[in-house]
């Protein structure tokens, strides 16, 4: 597991570069989670550290494998100074402990809700988790283990969030990508749905 982590971690330093913060939050009966903030000019990008230490599971499996499954950490990204995004760790910390906690498999196209806005302010309290390999590539892991996704999460207002269970995932980013919607905005209105 601490093999796993730090290949992960220098996976995200190669990516994204030296991080300038890190909290860590433990949750009873979990492993702990990090999650590390990265600058990078107006952009700040958080990175969980741990949810990659073991495989997700199927929920309806009698016995979890303890090598096979898919494996991930999460990565959000925001314009730096408009808002007190750095609330935002404890809840990253939940969501990539959810995998342990609740069984989750966490994959593109699925929503993840906190239940409250993602920092003080915030229009959002649901992220859709976007398709990996972009920012920071995919790391492949000895088999028979999966390699560990880099998944991006995309803040979703509760009406898009309520319209991407109706219409699906992709409609949803396809309607912001011709609205020209900035996702990283940390204060930013819903886009217009019809």
């Amino acid at each position: 597991m601490a093999e796993i982590l730090a290949l992960v971690e220098a996976r995200l330093r190669t990516a994204l570069g030296e991080p300038d913060a890190r909290a860590a939050v433990t949750f009873l009966g979990t492993d702990r989670i990090e999650v590390l903030r990265f600058i990078d000019g107006d952009v700040v990008r958080y990175a969980t550290l741990g949810m990659s230490a073991q495989p997700m599971s199927d929920p309806t499996a009698v016995v979890a494998d303890p090598l096979k499954g898919p494996r991930a950490e999460l990565v959000l990204s925001v314009r730096g100074g408009l808002a007190d995004t750095d609330q935002v760790l404890r809840k990253l910390a939940v969501l990539a402990a959810s995998p342990q906690v609740e069984g989750l498999v966490v994959a593109p196209g699925a929503s993840l809700d906190v239940g409250e806005p993602l920092w003080p302010g915030a229009p959002f309290t649901s992220v859709l988790v976007a398709e990996g390999g972009g920012l920071v590539e995919d790391l492949d892991l000895d088999e028979p283990l999966e390699p560990v996704r880099f998944l991006p999460l995309l803040p979703m207002t509760q009406n898009e969030a309520a319209w991407k269970r109706v219409r699906g995932a992709q409609e949803l980013q396809e309607k912001w990508l011709s609205q020209g919607t900035d996702l990283r905005d940390p204060l930013r209105r819903s886009a217009t749905l019809d």
